[in-house]
């Protein structure tokens, strides 16, 4: 499904030498147990800022993230309101809302495993029915609470652990799930050098239009 704009490059840098892989989508009532040790083992993305070449593609630079925006999508600033900064950013496309965040991570990966039987637990308690298998980068997450179908993905590169969610109406969960997967897929994280505690949110920075516009906004409410 191309979903952007621009095409990616057929010659030349990685991002275009590599077909995307196919998704499974087996799904079961319960976590299954894997026993491969590398569930993200995939060189078309998502791409630490260091092994990234420009494809061309249209990206909203967020600092930590570099998350592509589709044609005909809005992005949304969720901000927190009791300190003022930024709690999280959105693609809103036609299938539903898109959100991507990175967390430092073990240099062996594995975090998305134990993130993901945490979040499996507590959407459960919230009364979802949740099923789990594999996807284009192993474990998978869907969720149905009411009639919003969820869709989580996650992916262990080394220090870093990117994951993403899109929420939208259960007729959409399908198309959906390829859209999130693409996002995804072309997202570029940049970790830094720091040293930061293992789950760590990365930082994210918005660009200086958006935050100026913000701030307007501020102002006049």
């Amino acid at each position: 499904m191309g979903i952007f704009g621009r095409k990616r490059r057929t010659e030349g840098g990685s991002a275009g030498r590599h077909a995307a892989p196919e998704a499974e989508d087996t799904f079961e009532d319960e976590p299954y147990d894997d026993e491969d040790p590398e569930l993200s083992d995939v060189s078309d993305g998502p791409f630490d800022v260091a092994d990234f070449e420009d494809d061309g593609i249209p990206r909203i630079d967020l600092g930590s993230v570099k998350v592509p925006v589709p044609d005909g999508s809005q992005v949304q600033v969720e901000m927190d309101p009791e300190t003022g900064g930024v709690r999280a950013v959105h693609v809103v496309t036609e299938q539903g809302q898109i959100t991507v965040s990175a967390y430092a991570a073990p240099r062996t990966g594995g975090l998305w495993r134990e993130v993901s039987s945490e979040l499996a637990d507590q959407l459960r308690a919230d009364g979802a029915k949740v099923t789990i298998g594999r996807g284009a980068w192993g474990l998978e997450i869907s969720a149905i609470i009411g009639d919003v179908a969820l869709r989580f993905v996650g992916i262990d590169r080394p220090r870093w652990m990117l994951r993403g969610v899109i929420a939208g109406p259960q007729s959409e969960a399908a198309a959906a799930v390829e859209v999130l997967r693409e996002i995804v897929r072309r997202t570029i994280v940049d970790r830094g050098d720091a040293p930061m505690p293992v789950r760590t949110p990365l930082t994210i920075t918005l660009p200086e239009a958006v935050a100026e516009h913000i701030a307007a906004q501020q102002q006049q409410g």
